[in-house]
């Protein structure tokens, strides 16, 4: 198990370098200047030639390049040219508001999903079968930017019980949550459902049966922990397509994650900014990669790595 955790550790650091690469250069390519949207129309040439030459951008783009990437090596991101505050900073004041969201949306999926995902397959083909796969299908129909709108106008607006926007208790995550969550769990719902089908017909869940075993203990203890591993690939995938579509949801909702900051550093040309909160949204979908191969050993004991 160490070794295979090394070895995956070592294959993602050509993929970092290439996100890094790829972030660097198209962000320098987005149109717009960082120093005329900083100092105004009204600036003078000397000002803004003053202003360039303090954050570097005067200087060849493969220096501004090198320049980043021994900062990285160092553990630095640069300063925000917004605000001059350290990037590694604002990331880590917004990054907890991210993983709560996320973390959230995938416990709604979960909780949602499984059970629904089970009960359609063992009534397949039945009404509560089609309405279940009406509501998966409106699930993935419906994406976060059209869901989020909807249950504040029903939700928050005509009824009133939820706030609209904000970070504050629980009750301002359940829409986020949610609106976010949707999707997902409407795909692991499909996915619960057409692995217990494949479970179910299986010669150990008869067995089980046959002692006399009871329905629940049959269907969750035997047949939905064995079907569980497109499942686990399927979450492990969709939590970090979480952190993409959280920017979305968070500019909805106004949440002060990590994804409204990154639209924010994009739409004032804040490179370093810009560059360190879609680094640490790679190294986040990576990182969660990673743990769903390894859990795949904890939900099937069969499975181990050489």
């Amino acid at each position: 198990m160490l070794s295979f955790f090394l070895r995956r550790l070592l294959l993602t650091l050509p993929v970092v370098w290439i996100v890094v690469t790829l972030v660097f250069g198209l962000i320098h390519l987005v149109p717009g200047d960082p120093v005329a949207q900083m100092l105004g129309e009204g600036a003078s040439v000397t000002e803004v030639e003053r202003l360039r030459h303090e954050l570097g951008l005067d200087r060849p783009l493969l220096d501004q390049y090198r320049t980043y990437m021994s900062g990285i090596f160092r553990g630095d991101l640069g300063m925000s040219f917004r605000n001059q505050e350290s990037v590694t900073t604002s990331i880590l004041a917004r990054y907890p508001a991210t993983i709560e969201l996320a973390v959230a949306a995938t416990i709604f999926s979960i909780v949602f999903a499984i059970p629904l995902g089970v009960i359609s397959a063992v009534r397949r083909g039945r009404s509560a079968d089609r309405a279940i796969g009406i509501i998966s299908l409106l699930g993935v129909s419906l994406p976060n930017f059209v869901l989020g709108p909807i249950l504040i106008l029903l939700v928050s607006i005509n009824l009133g019980i939820l706030p609209v926007s904000g970070r504050g208790g629980f009750t301002h995550l359940i829409l986020p949550a949610i609106t976010l969550g949707g999707a997902l769990a409407a795909v692991t719902m499909r996915m619960v459902r057409g692995s217990m089908l494949e479970e179910i017909r299986q010669d150990y869940v008869r067995t089980a049966r046959a002692k006399g075993l009871s329905e629940r203990v049959v269907l969750f203890a035997h047949a939905l922990r064995n079907g569980l591993i497109p499942v686990v690939t399927v979450l492990g995938l969709q939590m970090g397509a979480l952190l993409a579509g959280a920017i979305i949801t968070e500019m909805i909702f106004s949440w002060p994650g990590l994804g409204r900051l990154t639209i924010q550093a994009i739409s004032a040309r804040d490179y370093p900014l810009a560059q360190g909160c879609i680094l640490t949204i790679a190294l986040t979908y990576i990182l969660i990669n990673l743990a769903t191969d390894l859990i795949y050993s904890v939900v099937d004991p069969r499975i181990r790595y050489d």
